[in-house]
């Protein structure tokens, strides 16, 4: 795994590798090597592995890794590997904006209309900017949720970074 693809701009960093060994060889040397270890815990669903850090250390910004096992060919497959927060965060944080961008188009709407017909806008201005300061105040929340998970975020990778190694 290049340390390049590994850039903290990112929401979520992924990885792709290829392997030149079949889907199901890779996917049964994957998990051994992952099963193997005290630190993570892992579960695995057909084709799909999640890599959590442990119960005892986990707390609302802990990351998790997701790993796929795809099939090219009958001898050569490909490991596709997704780090971010657990899909309950990704999930809250995606419902609040979308509510607060849509609450923007309302209130957009709204000042187009009472502008139109020559009445306040007032009350749809002011809601525009406090939805701008809801959005920084969010943007703020998750940087911070990065930060407090940015070390398991590293100890993660390390750890990918030498199952991979393992299995090569």
């Amino acid at each position: 795994m290049d340390d390049t693809l590994y850039n903290q701009v990112f929401l979520k960093p992924r990885f792709q590798i290829d392997f030149d060994m079949n889907a199901d060889f890779l996917l049964e040397k994957l998990k051994k090597n992952i099963d193997g270890n005290q630190r993570f815990k892992m579960k695995s669903i057909d084709n799909h592995i999640i890599v959590d850090v442990p119960e005892k250390e986990n707390h609302y910004w802990s990351p998790q890794l997701q790993v796929e096992i795809e099939e090219l060919t009958e001898n050569r497959s490909k490991i596709k590997g997704l780090f971010g927060p657990k899909p309950q965060v990704w999930t809250l944080f995606m419902f609040i904006h979308f509510g607060v961008a849509i609450s923007v188009l309302i209130f957009g709407v709204v000042i187009y209309s009472n502008w139109s017909l020559k009445k306040s806008t007032l009350f749809p201005i002011v809601m525009l900017v406090v939805l701008s300061l809801l959005w920084i105040v969010l943007y703020g929340i998750g940087t911070i949720g990065k930060s407090i998970g940015k070390k398991q975020m590293d100890e993660l990778k390390e750890f990918t970074k030498q199952v991979l190694k393992n299995i090569k």
